[in-house]
This record gives structure tokens, sequence and C-alpha cells, in this order.
């Protein structure tokens, strides 16, 4: 299995060459050179089996080049020894109401409360691995942008290991009170956490810019060093997330709700740079019986527009939200969409990528979007709507879900609305523990602002109302010390990096 750059066909490399380098030269992203196929008879030899064998399976079809007992230690070292509670990375709670059943697919039972657990504990074993079978004996440099999430989970996972050095960028005012205490106390002799004036989408761009900087490239070069990544652009954090998809549809089936061989599902993804959705779309292509990928959007609803017109326009006003990961105007993973929904047609997606970088907007053709009809179904909401919907899952279901996963609830509402589909099985991606955004949801139950209590009071209070337990690593940053508190511009990203970690 060898990878190509979605915006030039010509380029050929192994998935340990994917993984250390992170991002293509020319500014795409690698792909692989085909899907692999699982068969139903596979998902149910796979549904008694653990999290880590089924991950090792799968993996194991994408890294032709890791002998499967490096991929199963791998793997062994992300899931298991008390890193996910109860050694359960992915558990499903079902929510009833009346003909609705909703199967809540808990990504944040990991070190950082965040769905971004499941690849990023993951990918410092596959990178360090990648960096041996390339013959590197290089440091390898992650840059980060992140939204909230990513940045505390890539910081968690890096932490102390060898050969590696990570730098994270977040948006000084684009991140929740308990995402940026979680980053700017991170513990580590190689890591390093600065904020920007700006928004996500200055962060992400800054990146890559460092990325395509060959004079920065040629001074880390100087000094033994190559630059990574830890965002979704990179193969080794897509492909982890293709996991959960099957391992919730293998738990459907051991547990006896998959009522007949192949039965489809619906998965409902609340999702801004469309990394988690895309994952989603790769399980279907590989064979898991999905009926309507459902893409959630809060008011930044660029991919909503863009799934349901086939415009693609990021020249809109910004919304600062209470569901701050998704607040994302440029969606670095759907290139890899396309360049699927063209069957790898590289000049095609070039055109539409130069597009978007010089004119803010592009515009698919016709039969890319009746393929996209096809697949997905497309809604969002602000964040009163949002609100209402925390609401509403504890008053009927008592089930606190935080924010973001609030978002994906609605949407899959207005979906059943718009469809009348309300039987078909459906498995409801819950991203974060709602004590990550603990302030936006005791507002939304409690129906009135907190004032002026501080962010740990509010997390108290809203243990004490609802009974729900607040998760160790969240309470412990209380007495945690600030290592990290600069700020830079996004035009002074560069100089940062090469201060930081030079």
């Amino acid at each position: 299995m060898n990878y190509k750059s979605t915006r030039d066909n010509n380029m050929n490399v192994s998935s340990a060459q994917a993984i250390a380098q992170g991002i293509c030269e020319n500014g795409g992203l690698f792909v692989p050179e085909n899907l692999p196929r699982l068969s139903y008879s596979d998902l149910k030899e796979l549904q008694h089996s653990s999290y880590a064998e089924r991950a090792t399976r799968i993996l194991s079809l994408f890294l032709s080049d890791f002998t499967t007992e490096e991929i199963a230690d791998c793997v062994s070292s992300a899931y298991t020894d008390g890193k996910f509670e109860n050694d359960l990375p992915a558990p499903m709670s079902l929510l009833q109401n009346g003909k609705i059943n909703m199967y809540m697919l808990e990504l944040w039972h990991g070190p950082t409360c965040a769905f971004k657990d499941m690849a990023l504990q993951l990918l410092p074993h596959l990178l360090t691995r990648s960096l041996q079978k390339i013959h590197s004996s290089k440091t390898a440099v992650i840059l980060v942008a992140t939204s909230g999430d990513t940045g505390k989970a890539a910081l968690e996972g890096f932490k102390d290991v060898d050969g590696t050095r990570i730098q994270v960028f977040y948006p000084q005012n684009g991140v929740s009170p308990m995402q940026k205490r979680q980053m700017n106390t991170q513990e580590g002799v190689n890591v390093a956490v600065c904020a920007i004036e700006g928004n996500f989408d200055d962060a992400q761009t800054g990146v890559k810019k460092i990325f395509a900087n060959q004079k920065i490239n040629e001074t880390f070069t100087q000094n033994n060093m190559m630059l990574s990544s830890a965002n979704s652009i990179n193969w080794g954090r897509l492909l982890p997330q293709i996991v959960y998809y099957f391992s919730a549809y293998c738990d459907l089936m051991a547990n006896g709700e998959i009522d007949f061989d192949g039965e489809k599902v619906n998965i409902v993804v609340p999702t801004g740079n469309f990394g988690n959705i895309l994952a989603a779309y790769y399980a279907k292509k590989m064979g898991l019986p999905v009926n309507k990928l459902i893409c959630a959007s809060n008011s930044n609803n660029v991919l909503t527009e863009f799934l349901n017109t086939g415009l693609y326009n990021r020249n809109r006003d910004f919304h600062a939200t209470i569901s701050p990961s998704m607040d994302i105007l440029v969606s670095s993973n759907l290139e890899r969409l396309l360049y699927d929904l063209t069957d790898g047609d590289s000049a095609r997606v070039a055109s539409w990528m130069n597009e978007l970088a010089t004119t803010g907007k592009y515009q698919v053709s016709e039969d890319v979007l009746n393929r996209i009809h096809e697949i997905f179904y497309a809604g969002y909401c602000d964040d009163k709507a949002t609100k209402a919907a925390i609401k509403e899952i504890y008053d009927v279901e008592n089930y606190l879900c935080d924010t973001h996963t609030a978002v994906a609830v609605n949407v899959y509402h207005q979906y059943i609305n718009d469809t009348n589909d309300a039987e078909t099985p459906t498995i409801v991606v819950s991203t974060a523990s709602p004590y990550k955004f603990a302030d936006s949801v005791l507002n939304a139950i409690l129906e009135n602002d907190c004032g002026d209590e501080t962010e740990f009071e509010k997390i108290n209070k809203l243990a004490a109302i609802t009974g729900t337990p607040i998760p160790q690593q969240i309470s412990d940053l209380e007495l945690k010390s600030v290592r990290f508190d600069n700020l830079c511009t996004k035009e002074e990203m560069d100089k940062v990096v090469l201060k930081q970690l030079i």
C-alpha cells in the first residue's frame, strides 16, 4: 500500500514516509492508492474482538511496510494500561426517545477528555517507528494548529517522546477556558504552546505556510530536524479514526442491536475540519454498512452549504461559538474527499485548491455534487439551538453532553424531520466531555448565566446539579501551574517556531 498526493498522482511514497512527512511538498495531502475492503463475515469475526485487536486488523490493511507485530505493539501502547477509562476507548450509550434510538459513541474517555485522544495516543508510536523505517535520525518537529482539542491531545501524546519536539498554536479567544488551561499547564520537556491573535483558520494557514517555507526547512535540516504534523492532514492522525466506526458497528452486532446481516446505520458527526466524518466515509467505502453520513455544523456553516450546493466559500463572517472546536472556515480534509469523488483526478483537485487559495471559494461540478448527495446529509444550528439540545437531552434522557455533541443531536433531528427516517439505527459521535465546556453546558441546563464564578466553581456546580463525575484529569488542572502564556500575531508564527525549537 503506497500513498499519493491529492494534487499530484505521480507522487508515490510508503506509509512510513507519508506519516513521517505529514504533508506533501506541493501542499497536497497523502491518500492511500486504494481502499481495502472488509466483508460482512470479517465484521462478524471482529464483533467479539477487543478494540486493540480491531485496530490492529484495520491498520494492517494500510500500513504494509509495518509488520503485524509492530502495529500490535503500537496499538497496545496507545489503548491499554489504563490510558482510557475502564480500558474501553470507545463505549456507547443508548438514548431512546419514542421510535428514535441514538447510540452515543463516546470518544472522550481518554487522557484529555476529547476524541482526538483516539488518534493522538497512537500517532507518536507510528511516527517514531516511521522515522526508523525511512532511516531518519532527525528530530521530528511537530507543528500543530488547534481549535481546542487537538492541541492538548497532541501535547499529551508527544510529551517526552524521544526524538520529537512539538509546538502548538491556538487562537487566543477561540478556545474554551478549560481547553486553554489544559494546554498552558502542559508538562513535558519537549513541548511549547503559543496563542495567536486570530482564529483557527489563521493558525492553520500559518502552520501550512511554515511547512512550505523553504528557508525554514533548510534551517531545520541544518539542525538535523524535520517538520511533521499531528493535525488530521497527517494520514497517521486520520487512519486511527476509521477504526472506531468499525468498532462501534461490531459492538452493535455483538449486543444484538443489529437486526439482520448487513443492516445499515446512520452516522452523525459534528465536524469543522472534516477529518472525523471523512474517516466515517472511508469506513463506508471499505464495506461498513452505512445508510447516510450526517454532517453537523455550527454557525460556521461552510460545510453545510458546500455539501448542499457544491459551493465552498470561506468568504463569510467568522462566528466564535460555544462549540469552538468546530469554529473553522477552511476544512482541510475536504480535499481528500474531493480526490476520492473525482476518482483520483489530482489535476481537478489542485485547480479547486488553487481557486480556494486565490479567491476563497470554488464550485465543484454537477457529477461530484450528485455523488455527495447520495452519501451525505448536512445541517447546522446556532448557539441557542445547541443549548436547547443540551437541556432537552438532559431533561428527557438524564444524559449530559457537551456543546459539540449537542450540535450533532440537533442536526440529526433536522434529518429526521426532512426524511422521516427515524428507524435506521443511528450512531451519534460524542466528541468531548461536557466538563471541557462547563460554562456553556451549565448555562444551558440552568438557562441563565453563572456570572463571575470561576471555571472550577462552575465545574463543581455542574457535578452537584447533575450527579455526574468530574473527570480527574479535569479536576487536577486546578492546582497545576501555568507554563505558557505567550502570544504572537499570525505573521510571527515562523519566528516563534525558530525561537522555541532551535
